[in-house]
């Protein structure tokens, strides 16, 4: 058989996306099962409180090395998270640890905590006890740039707004991309992403999405007849579970030491640095995040459009916010927000018909 290019197939096969789920842990006896030769190298960017919650499915699959982390951050333990221990025992587990981080305060994150966590993980296994195999970067295309030749594919974790440029990054390195949701931050980089992902023929997959058997239930339904013609969907979320503004913060803030900011802003005009903008808190602003259906519907909105054949876009759409008011000199003014989005929502989508949908 002619030697082939990894990449190249990597390519034409679908074993890509499978090499990215989660291997029980009583499959995996260390590594050394698979040689590293026909291991996936793997670059993940965005060390923050996802992407550290999902290093360790990356660690414990023999079927991937994570070789290079990168991250505007270089250390904190500011990150706020929805436990105060969930991060923390996590690497716990992983690393097979009950010490990790033991008297520490705070929930860490940013690109020292992520080398540590790969290194610290693969050197278990190895009779040293001591590994030292991962590069870490502050600027994703100085990654791109140095390690092109040794990286298969990345997985991009980091703030929504920073997915697309990432993303068409990777790819003009052709390199392959795990994005987790969504996509992009705007339609614009939504579409030119999908296209370039086209274009190249290499593997792309976008995380998150949920198995929904419910739905398959409904389909089946409907298919018997059961409850008559589809007129409307209805779909609910408690989100946002974040803190939610309605003005951009008036108060100059010093930017932390180790954090890049120009580089965390990204494709965004220049923001002065605040708290509130980052850490588990972008995704409600504007500029920085979808708000909660770009956060949520991918769990919920997108398995049910697959399950029932809904592929062909709506023809109009219109959103209902909640507002408030402030007082002023004794009297109560609307606020007003084009910056975040609001507390609460509804939208409604017209669609016309699909194939088997009035």
């Amino acid at each position: 058989m002619s030697k082939i290019n990894r990449r190249d197939f990597l390519a034409s096969t679908a074993t890509f996306a499978a090499s990215f789920s989660i291997v029980p842990s009583n499959v995996i006896a260390g590594l050394g099962k698979i040689p590293p030769s026909d291991q996936l190298t793997v670059a993940n960017i965005g060390c923050g409180t996802q992407g550290l919650r999902e290093m360790g499915s990356l660690l414990q699959n023999p079927k991937v090395r994570v070789v290079a982390v990168c991250d505007v951050n270089k250390f904190s333990t500011d990150y706020i998270d929805w436990s105060p221990h969930g991060i923390r025992n996590d690497i716990r587990e992983t690393l097979g640890d009950d010490t990790w981080w033991e008297g520490k305060p705070g929930i860490p994150g940013g690109r020292d905590i992520g080398q540590e966590y790969v290194e610290r993980f693969y050197a278990k296994n190895k009779p040293s006890g001591k590994y030292k195999g991962c590069a870490s970067y502050e600027d994703y295309r100085e990654l791109f740039a140095k390690e092109k030749k040794g990286i298969d594919a990345v997985k991009i974790m980091t703030p929504d707004h920073t997915h697309a440029p990432i993303a068409l990054a990777a790819m003009d390195q052709r390199m392959h991309v795990v994005t987790h949701k969504p996509i992009a931050n705007r339609l614009l980089e939504g579409r030119k992403v999908i296209q370039k992902a086209k274009d190249t023929g290499l593997v792309t997959h976008l995380l998150a999405w949920s198995d929904r058997p419910e739905y398959r239930q409904i389909k089946a339904w409907m298919d018997s007849g059961l409850i008559g013609e589809l007129k409307e969907i209805h779909n609910w979320s408690y989100r946002p579970v974040w803190q939610q503004w309605t003005k951009r913060p008036s108060e100059a803030q010093a930017i932390p030491e180790g954090l890049n900011w120009e580089l965390w802003l990204g494709p965004v005009p220049d923001i002065p640095y605040h708290k509130n903008y980052t850490h588990n808190v972008f995704r409600g602003w504007y500029e920085f995040g979808g708000g909660s259906v770009a956060d949520m519907g991918h769990y919920s909105l997108f398995p049910l459009f697959e399950t029932l054949g809904i592929d062909r876009s709506p023809v109009s759409a219109r959103a209902f916010g909640t507002t408030t008011r402030e007082e002023i000199n004794q009297v109560y003014q609307w606020v007003k927000n084009d910056v975040a989005f609001p507390a609460s929502c509804t939208i409604k989508w017209n669609f016309p018909a699909q194939a088997s949908l009035p």
